[in-house]
């Protein structure tokens, strides 16, 4: 009997809506066994208030998480990067200023192509250091390329950040720009 009562039941129901059911009850029967078995789950309470806790490994290293400010920061760059596909490696030991830039760029290898990143206190700050620049040879205006013979930089702006990218890859050019224009990770 008590097969034929589900079956109309669920008979208006539509195929979607059926499995809608079956999940909400997996996962309600799924919750109650869980609050059964674990003792921190147990003492929460059972109303509609939501308990959170956090629970570390000590592993003996101190989290630093990167600054979400609306402004760029290096991890945050890095982070970017990685996150878009890039095998971010950073050249260490680089601190070569570039013409027409007054911060020095933090250099990366990314595959077979080199960025510059050039970090600035604030936005403001670029956008000084960029009426100085033309953009098209990412060095001060009237100057000659100083990236390398044959080398057509990608310059990118973005909020506090300058980039200046050399590759000779239309499609990593691209995805750089995409990457980094997205902006700052915001607060």
């Amino acid at each position: 009997m008590t097969g034929h009562v589900t079956r109309l039941c669920f008979a208006p129901m539509t195929k979607s809506l059926r499995w809608a059911v079956v999940v909400l009850v997996s996962v309600a029967c799924k919750g109650s066994s869980n609050r059964d078995q674990d003792p921190q789950i147990a003492d929460a309470p059972a109303s509609g208030t939501t308990v959170t806790t956090a629970t570390t490994a000590d592993s003996g290293k101190t989290a630093t998480p990167c600054p979400r400010t609306g402004l760029w920061a290096q991890c945050s760059v890095e982070k970017r990067l990685s996150q878009s596909g890039f095998v971010v490696r950073r050249i260490p030991d680089s601190t070569k200023r570039r013409s027409g830039f007054s911060v020095t760029p933090i250099p990366y290898i990314l595959g077979h192509a080199r960025l510059d990143v050039f970090l600035y206190p604030t936005a403001d700050a670029v956008a000084r250091e960029v009426s100085g620049l033309d953009t098209a040879l990412a060095g001060p205006r009237g100057a000659p390329n100083q990236w390398g013979i044959g080398v057509q930089p990608t310059f990118v702006r973005s909020a506090n950040l300058i980039a200046v990218f050399l590759t000779d890859n239309p499609t990593q050019s691209e995805r750089l720009s995409l990457a980094l224009t997205a902006g700052a990770p915001q607060p």
